[in-house]
């Protein structure tokens, strides 16, 4: 029987696991190893930040949805990876695997930027649970004294969305609240210009993004590096200043550092078109972890997303080749990656298609509608309902 481990709970981590489950049966013994213990659905962190969402709308135990799969979990953190002597190391002692897939999410580098962050720093953050539960009690507070907000993405960025969203949904909340007029919003991005998205733009994005940034009276700063976060005010390398009384900022991301010394100098992992590591073939990569040279160079520093639609086709991808090893089957095609995404701009939404996710492609789409806004909240529930069924092998 093969000992295949996953590290982490998350969409590349529960996918992979339920997948080589039904693809293996009793032919391997799997371990998720996580250290947390529910299940975020990660795109709707934007709508909890504003009160939008409860935690427990958005959030399911890991542990009973895999253990009715057959699948173990342990909930430790990951402190090494042995890759020569395939074995993980936790804080609760080693683990050996014949397969390890690692879909470990981000270090979040809040440190590269002096003031970034809602620990140490001056801005919220949405990318986990936590941080939006304490973005949400920030703009609570904001609401009581309000004044500019600013959101955006700093240099080395490679996950845009959120704070596109977080704009479009903070103009959305308080014109409903009737208060749109006493809070000017300001969006700070290093992408070379707005639409950008970290893929060289998506068909008509970069004047859409423009004309709705416009019709809501949001001041666009593209191109942009921050120099440094301090209370109420964000400095540029430029040396503009812009008042703050509320920022929320995307970080950039590096490799967590149980598996970096696996990957390039940020610690991300190089793999192949079948996400197996370049150097350790028993080795697998999903999702943000994965390295993906960015498809130009930019004046400011920009990184390829690697969205949810992404690393569950990377996880499956995966498995399906875990299982060719083990079984003797045929080992799955390598075909590009492309992506699918719904980003929520309020009132409504936008839908965007890239086949392949990096310039020239097949295929390219960008369109916003109200219908694309169902579409999300719709797209959420089926999610949450198909992970807490271990039914991963669904579109």
């Amino acid at each position: 029987m093969a000992r295949i481990v996953v590290l982490g709970g998350s969409f590349g981590g529960l996918t992979a696991a339920f997948e080589m489950k039904r693809l293996l049966g009793k032919k391997a013994e799997i371990t998720v190893v996580s250290n947390d213990d529910k299940f975020v659905f990660i795109p709707s962190l934007p709508w909890l930040s504003l009160g939008w969402r409860k935690a427990e709308d958005i959030t399911l135990p890991v542990k009973p949805m895999l253990e009715r799969k057959g699948i173990s979990f342990l909930h430790e953190k990951a402190k090494g990876v042995d890759a020569d002597g395939s074995r993980v190391i936790t804080e609760a002692g080693e683990l050996p695997y014949d397969y390890l897939v690692i879909s470990t999410g981000p270090h979040l580098a809040f440190e590269e930027v002096p003031g970034l962050g809602p620990d140490k720093g001056h801005t919220e953050c949405i990318f986990t649970l936590d941080q939006a539960e304490r973005a949400k009690r920030a703009w609570d507070g904001f609401l009581e004294s309000p004044g500019t907000v600013v959101t955006g993405s700093v240099q080395g960025v490679s996950c845009f969305g959120p704070p596109y969203e977080y704009a479009f949904e903070i103009d959305s909340e308080l014109r409903r609240m009737k208060m749109r007029h006493k809070v000017p919003i300001v969006f700070v991005t290093s992408e070379p210009y707005i639409g950008h998205f970290g893929i060289g733009g998506l068909r008509n994005s970069k004047r859409m993004m423009e004309d709705e940034f416009a019709k809501r009276d949001i001041k666009i700063i593209a191109n942009a590096a921050v120099e440094e976060f301090t209370q109420g005010e964000i400095k540029l390398k430029d040396g503009t200043k812009i008042p703050s009384k509320l920022s929320m900022f995307a970080p950039a991301m590096k490799g967590v550092p149980a598996v970096a010394h696996l990957g390039n100098p940020r610690g991300f992992i190089p793999v192949d078109g079948r996400y197996r590591n370049t150097k350790h073939k028993n080795i697998f990569a999903v999702g943000v972890t994965v390295a993906i040279a960015p498809p130009e160079q930019t004046p400011v520093p920009t990184g390829v997303p690697k969205t949810g639609f992404m690393t569950v086709k990377m996880a499956k991808t995966a498995s399906l080749a875990i299982a060719a090893d083990i079984s003797g089957g045929v080992q799955p095609e390598e075909t590009p990656i492309d992506v699918l995404c719904l980003m929520d701009m309020g009132n409504t939404a936008a839908y965007m298609k890239a086949a392949p996710v990096l310039p020239p492609r097949q295929e390219s789409v960008f369109k916003e509608g109200k219908r694309f806004k169902w579409g999300k909240i719709m797209f959420e529930r089926y999610f949450l309902w198909k992970m807490k069924n271990g039914m991963s092998n669904l579109p």
